[in-house]
């Protein structure tokens, strides 16, 4: 049972009134705290949470979902499901962000009972930092090792090789029983120096582990002023992988085999929209990609003006993130499509999902390349760069809602920063037990577990249920009004009374 008085909302006026103060005796330090960061100009609000939700889902998990689940016909499900649930819950957590001006955890003051999702969320969205980060430290790699005449994976010359490997320049023998491919023996031998299993940890792969360190540097030094060195770092890394995806796409359709690609990414299978799992991955991917659910869009929205219309911003920014992903397996797929014909396969054979699709099948396709290690180095540029943004707002969120709620600790003088940099080097050394030998099973756990679906979807059913029915749809449509100047349509509260709570429990039943 609870009281009556965990259900008590604060005021709304108080919360206009003082919405930089909340918290501020938590931490117990008295005197008068500095004003809390605004962003200098819209345009960083914008490129920061593009920058976010466009990472690498986009590249490697919407195009092979989109191959997989009927083509051009999974875009029905996909879009169903992006505006009856993602697009609703993106635009709530934005909008609450902006009226409160808190943080993942502090924003939930709005509705006490539901603090814990606040909690959460934090959790969820620090485990995420400190496994995501491991994914930028292989592209690292690979981009290094592009930087040479002939592409280290492209040949069965090395160390690393065994008697089994072969290369795609030798067509006879991939059929023969046994073999391993040269860009598999370089993935799983060189860089991972792959145990036989999780409960083989081995030693450490230094090369990683370096590549992981710097990364890290490199991420608490674009964060360390919060969003005044985050919001100026994001005009070039969240708009050059556009530049390098457009490089790329001009390339891949130039190459032979490329229209059969794309027509295979594309060709509506129509019958499999009656199948349950195509609209799970649907409303997964849509979760996933949107990057709702563990409090970094409370906390960009938190540092908009007051009365900034976010909801434009909001309607840009999903339109941004739901063509990129169409777009991006344009690129994707013409390139499968060039290296399903010099191999002489089918294209299903060639085509992977996640880690597979970036470091082994599109490594294996720009050895067949001219300049090949041009095409490498720009592909795994822009691999870092989309993974960069997605890191900066994951640290900037969870250390938003950690200053947020003891801001009278942390948020004088430089505490800040070396609270940056503590959550940094903590989280660097837990990164440390991925890039060992067992390091990539590790990896999946954290993959699987601290993020997956059923999580997501169960914080996104509550944050429904917490603004619809425990603050008020209607009351929080005042307050949108009130921030942007005009009503919006009855759309999204009919989303967050009924439909948003609807699919999320749908989709984790049948998830299950």
């Amino acid at each position: 049972m609870v009281s009556g008085n965990e259900f008590q909302l604060v005021p709304l006026d108080e919360k206009k009134q003082c919405p930089t103060t909340a918290g501020a005796g938590q931490g117990g330090v008295g005197g008068e705290l500095p004003e809390r960061e605004k962003w200098d100009k819209p345009i960083e609000f914008v490129l920061s949470v593009v920058g976010f939700a466009v990472g690498l889902g986009n590249v490697w998990r919407f195009p092979y979902l989109c191959y997989k689940n009927g083509g051009g016909a999974f875009l029905i499900p996909y879009f169903i499901c992006l505006v009856a649930g993602g697009v609703p819950i993106f635009f709530l957590e934005v909008g609450i962000g902006q009226l409160t001006s808190q943080g993942g955890i502090t924003v939930w003051d709005l509705c006490p009972i539901f603090k814990g999702i606040g909690y959460g969320t934090t959790i969820v969205c620090f485990l995420l930092n400190v496994y995501y980060i491991v994914i930028l430290a292989w592209a690292a790699h690979f981009f290094y090792y592009s930087f040479s005449s002939e592409l280290p994976w492209a040949s069965c010359s090395n160390w690393w090789n065994t008697p089994k490997c072969f290369t795609v320049a030798n067509k006879s023998a991939p059929g023969q029983l046994g073999r391993v491919d040269a860009v598999v023996e370089y993935w799983e031998r060189k860089v991972l120096g792959l145990s036989s299993g999780i409960d083989d940890v081995g030693g450490m792969q230094w090369e990683l582990a370096l590549s992981l360190l710097v990364v890290w540097i490199l991420v608490y030094f674009c964060v360390w002023k919060g969003i005044k060195s985050s919001g100026k770092v994001v005009y070039f890394t969240a708009t050059f992988p556009y530049v390098m995806l457009t490089v790329l796409l001009i390339r891949g359709v130039t190459l032979e085999g490329a229209v059969d690609g794309i027509i295979f990414y594309l060709k509506p299978d129509f019958n499999k929209l009656f199948e349950a799992q195509v609209w799970i991955d649907a409303g997964t991917q849509i979760f996933f990609s949107y990057a709702i659910a563990v409090g970094c869009m409370t906390a960009m929205g938190s540092y908009n003006s007051y009365h900034n219309n976010f909801v434009k911003d909001c309607v840009f920014i999903a339109a941004t993130n739901s063509l990129t992903s169409l777009y991006s397996g344009f690129a994707i797929f013409s390139v499968l499509g060039f290296m399903a014909q010099e191999q002489g396969v089918p294209i299903a054979q060639v085509a992977e999902s996640g880690p597979g699709l970036v470091f082994i099948a599109y490594p294996k396709a720009v050895t067949q390349m001219p300049m090949a290690p041009l095409w490498s180095a720009l592909f795994f540029f822009m691999i870092i760069l989309m993974g960069l943004d997605s890191q900066f707002v994951g640290v900037e969120g969870f250390i938003t809602a950690v200053v947020d709620l003891f801001p009278g600790v942390l948020r004088r003088g430089h505490r800040r920063e070396v609270f940056i940099a503590v959550v940094s080097g903590v989280s660097f050394l837990i990164g440390l037990l991925m890039v060992t030998k067992g390091g990539m099973y590790l990896f999946q756990v954290f993959d699987y577990f601290s993020a997956s679906g059923m999580v997501l979807l169960w914080f996104c059913f509550f944050e429904s249920i917490a603004i619809a029915y425990g603050y008020g749809a209607e009351r929080f449509y005042d307050d949108i009004r009130d921030m942007i100047g005009y009503r919006l349509s009855p759309w999204l509260k009919v989303c967050w009374l009924v439909l948003t709570p609807i699919v999320t429990m749908v989709g984790d039943v049948k998830g299950r």
